[in-house]
């Protein structure tokens, strides 16, 4: 487990969807999310980030959108969820994620992160294990035995936790190739549903399928070299999944609107 310079406080950003993170420490006792029950933030979480080996498997189920927080100097993957912010259509009646759709190791790595650190100003090079400050707790799990040495439970979250970080380094690196060649283009969903208002969905980014087909043949054999290309008709080919995720909007809100109180039933 990285470890933090000792010669100043060191200062933590938390990551997108966490609140208060602090470096981890062997003497840490850990709320443990309990079995398949997805953490309170990711029940409202819209949308959320994608990395590179996600891509095949995560676009058979979500929209796999980019989006941007610097006017397009840099992008992010992240996967659509529902139609407004703070809707997750994947978490079901009984807080638990749809167990037929791919779950995001952003979720499963929770409460669990990996970020940098700033001391004197200065980035520390090193990225830092550490832990959502709430999920602190005398009555949480030990992940250190006695003698200091991490046991099972953390040997498996820590393998995630390193594994998902250096996955985050390649995602990076895709999106500067894909931002370097200029193939982003900015697109809004419209959707018109059975009931009620049309929908919309602005500030997202996707790959130009004309700007791809004018590349030359260097670039895109670079693109195929490095695993991007595939990458991104895994992309172009999960934005159908809008339509699924509509239906999914429309099956939740028939099941919710026959559970109230007075509903009629069917039969």
């Amino acid at each position: 487990m990285a470890t933090t310079p000792t010669t100043a406080t060191p200062q933590i950003t938390p990551p997108y969807g966490f609140q208060e993170v602090i470096a981890l420490t062997k003497t840490h006792r850990v709320l443990l999310p309990k079995g398949p029950t997805v953490p309170v933030v990711f029940r409202t979480m819209n949308p959320v980030p994608v990395s590179y080996s996600e891509f095949a498997i995560a676009s058979r189920d979500y929209p796999l959108v980019f989006i941007s927080a610097d006017e397009g100097k840099t992008y992010a993957p992240m996967l659509v969820l529902g139609f407004a912010a703070h809707q997750n259509l994947f978490v079901m009646w009984d807080d638990t994620w749809d167990r037929r759709a791919y779950l995001p190791a952003y979720v499963r790595r929770f409460p669990f992160c990996m970020t940098r650190v700033m001391v004197d100003g200065k980035e520390a090079p090193e990225r830092v294990a550490c832990v959502e400050k709430i999920a602190i707790n005398d009555k949480g799990e030990k992940l250190f035995d006695d003698k200091g040495q991490a046991l099972p439970d953390w040997q498996q979250r820590e393998k995630l936790l390193f594994e998902f970080e250096a996955d985050l380094g390649r995602t990076e690196e895709m999106c500067k190739l894909l931002t370097q060649h200029q193939l982003f283009e900015p697109f809004t969903m419209q959707a018109t549903p059975n009931q009620g208002e049309p929908l919309q969905l602005t500030g997202m980014y996707r790959v130009s399928e004309e700007k791809l087909a004018q590349l030359d043949d260097a670039v895109l054999k670079e693109l195929v070299a490095k695993g991007v290309l595939g990458r991104v008709y895994a992309h172009l080919m999960s934005l159908d999944n809008f339509r699924r995720l509509l239906d999914r909007r429309a099956a939740l809100g028939a099941r919710a609107a026959e559970s109230k109180p007075g509903a009629k039933k069917p039969g």
